[in-house]
């Protein structure tokens, strides 16, 4: 699955994923009311976020190489939204797309094999080509997952240095002189020497923000054939110029999430024009933008 993700990055040039977290607040109303005859709210709610991600991955799937749903997103409508889910992870499968699950699990023994059978085990239900990880819990947590994922050679992406402010309270502190993300990246080179593609790079990879530069830079050496899924493009306030450490020479390695960026891309002035009747269109509009934003600086 690597080799398929690197394989169409290379073809469209487009080292970009989409991130499909469906706040209901996204969802335009002309959506919410094609479903207002549902009784139950949560099961309304669910079939309104796949009719909105329907009609933003019709828009892009030509674009981009993969999309990236966000599981809180849909566990927050219950049952319903798990099946939101599992026919979202499905409509992007049809439209040939390579989908990272954000389930950022961690857990160990039984309970890490259950989380991986469910994830993308080979007859997984919900059958995401790579999923998220935290790897608190050390080797545990993560070898059941990546013993699942061999067989198919599926790929995870496990965290590293995360995007979000409060991320320097553990990530960075020391331990024998080094941060504790460098030690987590040490191991994730570890765990992935083993499990290279045709391609050159791991299907062990590792989710670095763009909103921490100077720490990308570091890890990028200390990980040279792990692929990293890199947040904090856009919304997040990390520009293309951020995104740079991440990238090996190649112009490879590296892919940039954004999601609400695109996702509720007419609710930015710059995108109003669109207005909600063609979400979809700005969507496009957003990514086409986010492209050559990048390319800019590649």
């Amino acid at each position: 699955m690597i080799d398929k993700l690197v394989g169409k990055i290379k073809k469209l040039n487009a080292p970009i994923v989409v991130g499909l977290d469906p706040n209901l607040a996204f969802v335009p109303d002309h959506i919410k009311k094609q479903f207002a005859d549902i009784a139950d709210p949560m099961e309304a709610a669910a079939e309104s976020i796949f009719q909105f991600n329907k009609g933003i991955v019709d828009a892009v799937y030509d674009l981009i190489p993969a999309v990236k749903p966000q599981i809180a997103m849909y566990e927050q409508f219950g049952v319903p939204g798990l099946l939101a889910f599992q026919k979202t992870v499905e409509y992007c499968h049809a439209k040939d797309l390579v989908v990272i699950g954000d389930i950022k699990r961690g857990d160990i023994g039984s309970t890490s094999e259950a989380y991986a059978r469910g994830h993308i085990g080979n007859a997984s239900p919900f059958n995401e080509d790579f999923v998220t990880l935290n790897p608190y819990m050390g080797s545990d947590s993560v070898k059941p997952f990546i013993n699942y994922a061999k067989p198919d050679k599926k790929g995870v992406f496990i965290l590293v240095k995360t995007s979000n402010p409060s991320s320097g309270e553990f990530q960075d502190r020391k331990i024998d002189g080094r941060a504790l993300f460098e030690h987590v990246a040490d191991k994730v080179n570890e765990w992935g020497s083993d499990y290279v593609g045709e391609c050159g790079y791991s299907y062990v990879g590792a989710v670095v923000g763009a909103t921490y530069p100077e720490q990308a830079a570091l890890v990028r050496k200390l990980m040279p054939k792990a692929y990293i899924l890199v947040p904090g493009y856009g919304a997040q306030g990390a520009t293309a110029k951020d995104i740079l450490p991440n990238f090996n020479e190649d112009g490879l390695g590296a892919i940039v999430n954004s999601s609400r960026g695109i996702i509720a891309a007419y609710k930015n002035e710059k995108y109003a024009k669109f207005g909600p009747e063609h979400y979809d269109e700005a969507a496009r509009a957003a990514v086409i933008d986010m492209q050559k934003d990048i390319a800019s600086v590649l």
